[in-house]
């Protein structure tokens, strides 16, 4: 299998623009995302795709490969316009703003579509247990709950399960926005239209599970930081 990964990168974020482009060490947040990404070795290539000129030159200038895209509702859409016209069966979604993934969650991720046998699985994701009350009550955290076999269920910003049965234990797990798509489903899924549930929750995995694809999460403790907030950029700061 060819596997690359692809760097969803928009420079007006809501919450904190221009993040990507403000300074993580001595580089933008962008080109240490992206230099670690490449560090890694598990990519044939990798790319960033933006409708940002000011990061698309930000990456060339720095000797990495961009992709100008039209301007998007969700990173998947971007990325299926970066890729399809690129050679590749697996594509990894690496966020933009989070410079600390670590090597073991994405090989995991690889490995998901080199034992599916059967090439059932549309999309492989990660999630992380959440402990602290205050984690699993926070709307800015997406929740998954997933079968037996680990199979997304639902994803929601509110608190699922509900624990009704409290004599019962029940986990609660984050999920984390990287992704790895089959080429065939990612081109699929950017040309279906949004239904009522990914719409109002605004979380595009959504998408999949309404149309009946699979996704499948893997379980990782790897805590990084992703960088929403000026408050967030200065724990990546400390962190570095």
């Amino acid at each position: 299998m060819k596997i690359i990964a692809v760097i969803p990168a928009r420079y007006e974020a809501s919450r904190f623009p221009g993040k990507l482009m403000q300074i993580l060490g001595n580089k933008t947040v962008i080109t240490t995302t992206y230099q670690n990404v490449v560090e890694t070795g598990l990519f044939d290539e990798v790319f960033v795709a933006t409708d940002s000129e000011i990061i698309f030159n930000e990456i060339q200038t720095n000797g990495g490969k961009a992709v100008m895209t039209g301007q998007h509702e969700t990173g998947s859409d971007r990325i299926a316009e970066a890729v399809q016209n690129i050679d590749c069966d697996i594509v990894i979604n690496v966020q933009g703003d989070e410079p600390f993934l670590k090597l073991e969650p994405l090989k995991q991720l690889i490995e998901v579509f080199e034992s599916d046998d059967n090439q059932e699985i549309s999309l492989a994701s990660l999630k992380i247990q959440l402990t602290e009350k205050e984690e699993i009550e926070n709307p800015n955290n997406v929740k998954v709950i997933t079968d037996n076999n680990g199979f997304a269920l639902y994803f929601s910003r509110s608190m699922i399960p509900f624990h009704r049965e409290i004599s019962y234990d029940v986990h609660y797990y984050k999920h984390i926005g990287v992704y790895a798509f089959r080429k065939h489903a990612l081109l699929q899924f950017s040309k279906l239209e949004m239904k009522p549930l990914e719409i109002s929750e605004k979380i595009e995995c959504i998408r999949y599970l309404e149309y009946g694809m699979k996704i499948k999460l893997i379980e990782t403790n790897f805590i990084g930081v992703g960088i929403d907030t000026p408050e967030d950029l200065e724990k990546a700061r400390k962190l570095l």
